[in-house]
């Protein structure tokens, strides 16, 4: 592509997976979902009219912001080089006008903007007739993506490829010896399971903690319990997809959460929404092998997680509530997994302790906010001046939830199956520690991640869990 200045086409790029490492189709439904649940039904109705008609329809309910988004870093330098020698430039995409509009204004670095307009999808053939005649003199360089502007490098003076497979590259090759060829690296396995979130799958392990409870270490109920470990995880990496496909805008504005696959254009959102339904039903057929109750379990886990991801996760409080009950969940598992009954003092230390988990994860995030000199959190409820309130949540729940255990291993019941019940008093004050210790840490700005993962990270952490696991082995000693 060696061009005069005097004689220099118009590079026209294109949007989706070229300029950005993303679709905006895909980015303004999920922005809308986000927004209001109605939205699968309101995009349902737009396609009925046409595919230009649900672009429109879509970039009317959510637009993300462009600022945040995934851009192709090639592409921006290759825009800037194009200007710089004095060539025009244009954005000429089938994503719709507001869209492009809007991501233009932010990028500054565009000459013309040419998008859906709600009635004609410039896309494939449309995109090539258009530019044929708009552009026909000086004629026009194309950047695009994808074999569906094969018909569009046919009908330009030069061409630029952004990902293309070897095959294509050739036949793109044979119209344009002289075409620029931009790799961008293809979602690893290693990315796809960094998006499943399995560090998170730690959590699962409280599907054990009826089984210790009760003392039923037989190996058809370690196996029940392992079985229940793999559904669950499975099925939780199924919502935490979903969860990050929801939270793409407020991801992108945080300083960590953004380099997540998703969030950073690292993993397609195609291949992130083909994940939820796969582990999801993977997860479910695991769960066919245990009792029916544990199914039923799983199912209002999952309920649970899909109305906290749409709804009350902007509700104060509420989402502590249902954080702390998705924890539960995972103890009441565990129990129906195995065929054990549940003690209303096992349901109430967890509830207790859950909910006091929750609210230290929400204390993380209002100190992270503080130190960031936010007011208020995207996609959230909370202000920064609610964090004295949400600590003493904390703290309390905290410290009823040590109560509950104290009072529970002080039952007639419970003392008869120890040998030297004294030694349980051990463990509480180790466990009245670890949470005192969170709450600090949160308070510090040193929880940068879930309780829970944080916990099995931390050094001390895994030491405290290590005491509490012996006295209660000491005290069981014959």
């Amino acid at each position: 592509m060696e061009h005069t200045q005097h004689d220099l086409p118009v590079l026209v790029i294109d949007l989706d997976g070229t300029l950005i490492r993303s679709d905006m189709l895909l980015e303004s439904f999920w922005c809308a979902f986000a927004r209001d649940w109605r939205t699968p039904l309101w995009a349902a109705a737009g396609l009925a009219r046409g595919r230009a008609a649900l672009k429109a329809r879509l970039a009317t309910l959510g637009s993300p912001d462009p600022a945040t988004l995934p851009y192709n870093d090639a592409i921006l330098a290759l825009i800037r080089d194009w200007r710089d020698r004095g060539g025009r430039t244009a954005l000429v995409t089938a994503a719709d006008r507001h869209i492009a509009d809007a991501i233009a204004a932010h990028l500054r670095l565009f000459d013309e903007v040419h998008a859906s307009d709600g009635k004609t999808n410039l896309k494939g053939a449309a995109k090539a007739r258009f530019l044929k005649a708009h552009f026909a003199e000086p004629g026009f360089v194309y950047a695009g993506d994808s074999s569906v502007d094969l018909v569009v490098w046919q009908v330009a003076r030069g061409a630029v490829t952004v990902g293309l497979s070897p095959a294509l590259r050739a036949r793109v090759d044979a119209m344009h010896p002289e075409a620029t060829h931009i790799d961008v690296p293809g979602p690893s396995l290693k990315v796809t399971l960094q998006a499943m979130r399995p560090h998170q799958w730690a959590k699962n392990v409280l599907v054990f903690l009826p089984i210790l409870a009760a003392h039923a270490f037989s190996p058809l109920s370690l196996a029940q319990g392992g079985l229940a470990f793999v559904a669950f995880s499975l099925v939780a990496s199924s919502v935490y997809l979903l969860n990050d496909l929801l939270d793409l805008g407020s991801d992108r504005a945080h300083p960590r959460k953004r380099n997540r696959p998703l969030a950073s254009g690292a993993l397609p959102l195609l291949r992130g929404m083909t994940l939820v339904p796969v582990l999801l039903v993977v997860g479910l057929v695991t769960a066919l092998a245990l009792p029916p109750l544990f199914f039923v379990v799983l199912l209002g886990y999952y309920a649970l997680t899909i109305t906290y991801s749409l709804w009350l996760k902007r509700k104060p409080i509420i989402d502590i509530c249902a954080l702390g009950s998705l924890y539960t969940f995972r103890v009441a598992a565990g129990g129906a997994a195995a065929g054990l009954p549940l003690s209303v003092w096992l349901l109430a230390f967890s509830a207790f302790l859950f909910f006091s988990l929750a609210a230290v994860k929400r204390q993380a995030e209002l100190v992270d906010m503080v130190n960031r000199g936010i007011d208020a959190a995207a996609g959230r409820g909370y202000r920064v001046g609610d964090l004295p309130v949400v600590t003493q949540m904390a703290t309390a729940a905290g410290f009823v939830s040590v109560l509950v255990l104290m009072l529970y291993f002080n039952q007639p019941a419970v003392l008869e199956q120890y040998s030297y019940p004294a030694v349980l008093w051990g463990a509480c004050v180790i466990l009245l520690y670890w949470l005192a210790r969170m709450i600090l840490m949160a308070q510090r700005g040193l929880m940068d991640d879930d309780p829970t993962v944080f916990a099995a990270r931390d050094r001390t952490s895994r030491i405290a869990f290590v005491l509490i696991f012996a006295a209660i082995l000491g005290a069981s000693l014959p």
